[in-house]
This record gives C-alpha cells, sequence and structure tokens, in this order.
C-alpha cells in the first residue's frame, strides 16, 4: 500500500461502491484495515521524501546500580592479608662469551638422538646414569622444570648471542628485614634480580635489587634479601602435613607477568614425586588444580588460614599453560631449607651413608630375596661410611634405629634429615638373617663428592675411556666402509655427554675426527694418546668431517678445556 496518498483515496473510494450492499460488520472491519494501510504508506512516503522518522525512548526507565552489601569469603579476606607480602621478581642474565655460539651444531640443525655412526638411521638406546637409587644425572632438575613448563622456562645458559636474558617469577616476605623465599629456578645464574612490591609505584622501574642468601637445587628453592628501612609485610608458614586432599587453597603470584594475580582451587594430591630416581628424592609435592602458569613460580600456595603450606614450582602442561595440575613444595620442607639457607654456611647440609640402591624393584626381586618392605644395597661405597659398618652389597636395610624402613624415598629422607657426624642404629638382612650396624652419618655432598673422584681414579686404573673421562664423548674406530668412503682416517663419535666439553663444542654422534690440535687421530690407540696429553686449561680444537656429507669439507671445532 506504499504510494501516493492521492492513490490511496482512489482506491478506498472504489472499495466502498463495491461493498454498499455488504453488512455494516465488514465495512467496519474493511474500514479500519485501510485506515491502518493510509498511516503506513503515508510514514513510507513521508520517510522516502527523507523527513526524520520518529525514534523515541522517553518510556525508557534508566539502569541504577544497587548498592547492596556483598560479605566478602575466605578468598577475598585471605588476597587482602597475604598479598602485600607477595612480590614480583625480575631478574636478568648478561651476555657472556661462548665456544658453541647458539648451540648448535656447524650445520646448523637442532642436535639429533644417538645414531649408530656408520648408520645413521639406526637408532641407539641412551645410557642411564646411578646415583642414590637411580639416577638422572645432574642437570635432569632442569630439564624437568623445562618439560613441566613446556619450554616456557627462561634460557639457563641466557646472553649467548649477545642479548640479555629476562625472567619473571614470584616470591614472599617471610621476615620484616626483607627476606624472601622464591625458587632456585627463577634467580639461577641471574646475574641482576630485581624485586617489586605491591605497594611499590607502578613504572618502568624493574624493582628494589635484591641479593641470593642461598639456594638448594635438590629442592629448587632460594632465599633472597632486600634491604629496607621499615619492617615489610610478611607470611605466615602453616602445617603442610595437617593439609588434606580435597581442602581449598589460594595461589598468589604473577603469571605471565600480571601481578597480583589470584587463583582458587584444591588439594589434588600428596606427596606427588614427579622425577624418577636420585634427581626427585627430595622433590614430595602438594599437587593442585589452583591455576599455576609461569610466572607464579616462586609465589605461595595457601591454606584457608592465609597460611602458607606450599611453594609453588612446576606445572604440567602440553601446551605451555595450566591444565589444571599444578605442584607446591610443602611449607614443612621449605621451614627447613629456609633455615639452613640463612644459617652462617648458606646451604643445606644432608646426610649420607654411601650406598646406592635402584627403586622400583618387582615383587620377584623381593620374593626371592625374601623382603616386603626395605632397601636392597646395589653396591657400597669403598671407605664409605656404610662399608666402615660392615654393609655389603646384597644387605637388605629394614630399620633405622628401630623403626622399619618402607623403600628407598623412606630411607634417603631419614638419612638426609641427620646431621653428619651423628650416628645411627641400621638393622639388615644378609642371607635371610638378621644383622645390625652402628653407621656414622656423613655429608651426602662430600660423600658424593669423594664417589665421583673414586669412581675416576677407577676408570683410569683400568684404563677406562680417556676420551669419556676428558672430555665427555665416546669415540670408535671407523669403519672400513666409512673410511674408504672419506678417503682419510679417523675415529667415529659414538655418543656425546650432554653438557660435556664436547657437547659444548659442537660435537655430535657420526662424526668423523681426524685430528685434534694438528695431531692425527686416525686410530683409537692415536685418539687416546693425544687426549690423554690434555689438561685442564689447553685450547682443543677438532678437525670433523661429517660421513653424511662426504664433500663438505673440514670443520674446525674447539674450545678452552676447563
Amino acid at each position: 500500500m506504499a504510494g501516493h496518498p492521492k492513490e490511496v483515496l482512489e482506491l478506498m473510494k472504489s472499495l466502498f461502491e463495491r461493498l454498499r450492499s455488504r453488512r455494516l460488520a465488514s465495512v467496519f472491519v474493511l474500514l479500519a484495515t485501510l485506515s491502518a494501510a493510509i498511516v503506513g504508506g503515508s510514514y513510507i512516503a513521508h520517510g522516502v521524501r527523507g523527513q526524520e522518522k520518529l525514534n523515541s525512548s522517553a518510556d525508557a526507565t534508566p539502569l541504577k546500580v544497587v548498592n547492596s552489601a556483598v560479605p566478602p569469603n575466605e578468598f577475598v579476606k585471605i588476597a587482602h592479608q597475604v598479598a602485600p607480602a607477595v612480590v614480583n621478581i625480575n631478574t636478568e642474565t648478561l651476555p657472556k662469551p661462548s665456544a658453541n655460539k647458539g648451540r648448535r651444531n656447524f650445520h646448523g640443525r637442532a642436535q639429533p638422538n644417538q645414531q649408530n655412526p656408520d648408520n645413521p638411521d639406526e637408532d641407539q638406546q641412551p645410557g642411564q646414569g646411578q646415583g642414590q637409587g637411580q639416577g638422572q644425572g645432574p642437570d635432569n632438575f632442569q630439564d624437568f622444570f623445562k618439560h613441566f613448563f613446556g619450554g616456557q622456562v627462561p634460557d639457563q645458559d641466557g646472553g649467548d648471542d649477545g642479548t640479555i636474558r629476562e625472567s619473571l617469577g614470584s616470591g614472599f616476605i617471610v621476615d620484616p628485614k626483607g627476606y624472601i623465599i622464591t625458587n632456585n629456578h627463577v634467580v639461577d645464574k641471574a646475574d641482576k634480580i630485581y624485586v617489586k612490591l605491591s605497594t611499590d609505584p607502578d613504572s618502568q622501574d624493574l624493582g628494589r635489587p635484591a641479593r641470593v642468601i642461598g639456594t638448594d637445587k635438590a629442592t629448587d628453592l632460594a632465599v633472597i634479601k632486600i634491604e629496607t628501612s621499615t619492617p615489610l609485610p610478611t607470611v605466615k608458614l602453616g602445617n603442610s602435613d595437617s593439609s588434606q586432599v580435597g581442602d581449598w587453597v589460594e595461589a598468589i603470584g604473577s603469571p605471565f607477568a600480571l601481578s597480583q594475580t589470584v587463583t582458587a582451587g584444591i588439594i589434588s594430591a600428596k606427596n606427588r614425586t614427579i622425577e624418577p630416581g636420585a634427581s626427585g628424592q627430595f622433590q614430595h609435592f602438594i599437587q593442585t588444580d589452583a591455576a599455576i602458569n609461569p610466572g607464579n613460580s616462586g609465589g605461595p600456595l595457601l591454606n584457608m588460614n592465609g597460611e602458607v603450606i606450599g611453594v609453588n614450582t612446576a606445572i604440567f602442561t602440553q601446551s605451555a599453560g595450566y591444565q589444571g595440575i599444578g605442584f607446591a613444595m610443602p611449607s614443612n620442607t621449605v621451614a627447613e631449607i629456609y633455615n639452613d639457607l640463612v644459617s652462617a654456611s648458606h646451604k643445606v647440609t644432608r646426610g649420607s651413608i654411601g650406598i646406592q640402591f635402584r627403586q622400583g624393584l618387582s615383587g620377584a626381586v623381593n620374593r626371592v630375596y625374601g623382603f616386603k618392605n626395605g632397601v636392597l644395597v646395589q653396591q657400597v661405597q669403598p671407605g664409605g661410611p656404610a662399608e666402615k659398618a660392615g654393609l655389603k652389597a646384597g644387605d637388605i636395610v629394614v630399620a633405622i634405629d628401630g623403626r622399619n624402613i618402607k623403600d628407598g624415598d623412606d630411607l634417603v629422607n631419614e638419612i638426609a634429615s641427620r646431621r653428619p657426624g651423628s650416628s645411627a642404629r641400621l638393622g639388615y638382612l644378609r642371607d635371610g638373617k638378621q644383622a645390625d650396624a652402628t653407621v656414622t652419618i656423613g655429608d651426602r655432598d662430600k660423600v658424593f663428592a669423594e664417589l665421583g673422584e673414586a669412581q675416576v681414579q677407577k676408570d683410569q686404573d683400568e684404563k677406562g675411556d680417556v676420551g669419556e673421562t676428558k672430555l665427555g664423548m665416546v669415540v670408535r674406530d671407523a669403519s672400513p666402509a666409512t673410511a674408504s668412503k672419506l678417503h682419510t682416517p679417523g675415529v667415529v663419535v659414538q655418543s656425546v655427554h650432554s653438557g660435556s666439553f664436547a657437547d659444548r663444542q659442537g660435537l655430535e654422534p657420526g662424526l668423523l675426527i681426524i685430528r685434534i690440535n694438528k695431531q692425527a687421530t686416525g686410530t683409537k690407540d692415536e685418539f687416546d694418546a693425544v687426549v690423554s696429553k690434555l689438561k685442564s686449561g689447553d685450547d682443543v680444537v677438532f678437525e670433523v668431517v661429517d660421513p653424511r656429507r662426504p664433500g663438505g669439507g673440514i670443520n674446525y671445532l674447539g674450545g678452552t678445556l676447563e
């Protein structure tokens, strides 16, 4: 019905003529319909001519904010109470020279898996070290964090490419004089550490300078300190042993540089050991589903009394972010470590008796050797506390000072908590017969240092592999096929220890070493003769060719032997 009003009137007139004879009610209905059409047509025509449309909202009621008081819940109270003592930690690692800049091999590729040197497509299984328990090597704790943080942990070797490495973490004040607890991996190898309090101005300034008081890699804990002229707010440590699975917890920290972030969840599990073997002997975490992300490291995990029951340390993730599984070092462990780190020695002293064993033995071993609980001694360190007390390999330690030992973790925790120089009574089984002995506890660091030195001496006495001892790699004579293909004699690198001198220079399995310091290494004997003369401080240059690239020429890799 959109059109000119005159046309509408003509149409109405025609319709009236047709409907004269019809009932009045029908006419009224028709009139109503036509009236609506006239109004609609008029309105549309009005809009077509460009006049403004009517769009009134005079009948709308303005919104008002209701000022009703909502009582704060426990999470709010805890956040207000604890947040002032939670700090943001920034670190800087300055550029450092490196003999192997960039940590890539000389072909610019990522380090491959160990392979058969003569057949690069044939994988070899890497070996496994031994510690007190099933050893994992000294660097595995950092590898563990790289894995659990999805690769988001800052480059611990930072600065090799000439840039300043920066990392971020959290911490909390436990002493009004400025003592702060955080994670070791937050401050490890940092040249500069800065702490920012929640009350500090929000500016480009990184914060207050801090210094390291002490660190403990075994538990990944550290104590740092800032100077202050006034007492600082602090937190209280609660009893982590009394916490239960299912308890509510709250985490505060600086995930992704978002300081003073509060998250909540529950305790999902306790006494969770994630790293197997020796590296995990002192890692017995509280597991929580409170959101923890990179940057939360070192921050507090709090119970509903506002007490710290854990230090947020790691997450399990496949996305580099929160996936509902986080781990915190229990406060009871934290208190013990802290007290050692602020002592005169600034180090954690743990006891040891100098034995090695393997965790997770099969039930068949237990049945054949006739024990359900205890520790089967695999090796006794020569001259160590256990040997002096009369223990031998094959003995089964079942008790200490009359208390039954459950497993290796139980024994390690019990011995480690004892002070060096103290004595303990060990109950053990030998050939199925009960026996006991008094052992003097040794200093764990010294015991294992002596064990390492004894092992090196043993290797040398037994004419062990000098390349492995001095350089951290194992070589062997090249096969006739390799020598023929390259038209040059040499030794093939069979394996390289991670972090060793050879690894830092970029050597990798499969490469052929033809000379060291211009001296021929055409055979294994020639290689051993050259390497045996090397000493700390010597410059070492390897002339290397790659059998996988026969026309690639000679590559020169080298550095100074430490």
